[in-house]
């Protein structure tokens, strides 16, 4: 993970390199510091779940670590929403044709969108483990309260992941729908494709973008 260092020797060092440590997620950004790459994506809703949910993500890379700012509004309250950096697809958001039909109604599961964005690399939950194996990990991811997600967190990228991004192919996608607007995450599309233990509504796309 990060190297901790102090603030100072933070600021003495960035006339030659980013220093790698925790404590650089204390200032507002990383964009004072020398040889730091600002990637963004615009998070889209994914319309054909039925969602609303849209807003914003910042990476700022240096080697491997990252500091990574998300805020979105209009996913469902109160519930956790698993949001992952994807690699490895075409580096695009799926589009509305790339759904299939999931217990008779027509929506975007994870797996329908998986050749347009990829498969999970980083987990972005909110401690703890950021691997793919913490992809549903869902007592670690944000709850949404009022409607909206806030997340910001320092740190060590997998260099698939890091690779991805300086390459243009990686993808931000936050899940969770709420398809029937009930208010939970309920069965009306069936299971997940992803656990079989957990609603689809649960893992499906609510929004998307990728970094550029």
């Amino acid at each position: 993970m990060l190297h901790a260092r102090s603030i100072a020797s933070v600021m003495a060092a960035t006339a030659v390199a980013l220093p790698m440590m925790a404590a650089t997620a204390q200032a507002d950004d990383w964009s004072g510091y020398h040889g730091v790459e600002k990637y963004t994506a615009r998070l889209d809703p994914v319309t054909v779940n039925n969602s609303d949910a849209a807003g914003t993500a910042q990476v700022w890379l240096a080697d491997n670590d990252a500091r990574i700012r998300i805020h979105v509004d209009d996913v469902l309250a109160d519930h956790p929403h698993a949001q992952h950096i994807h690699v490895g697809g075409r580096g695009e958001c799926p589009t509305d044709y790339d759904a299939g039909i999931h217990n008779g109604q027509r929506a975007l599961s994870t797996l329908d969108g998986i050749d347009a964005y990829g498969g999970v690399e980083t987990s972005l939950t909110t401690e703890g483990d950021t691997s793919a194996a913490s992809g549903l990990a869902v007592d670690r991811f944000p709850t949404a309260p009022e409607g909206s997600v806030s997340y910001d967190r320092t740190l060590e990228l997998s260099d698939a992941a890091a690779d991805a991004i300086r390459a243009g192919n990686a993808v931000i996608v936050i899940h969770g729908i709420d398809y029937d607007g009930d208010g939970t995450y309920g069965d009306v599309l069936g299971p997940s494709d992803l656990d079989p233990n957990l609603p689809m509504e649960a893992t499906n796309p609510a929004a998307c973008g990728p970094l550029r």
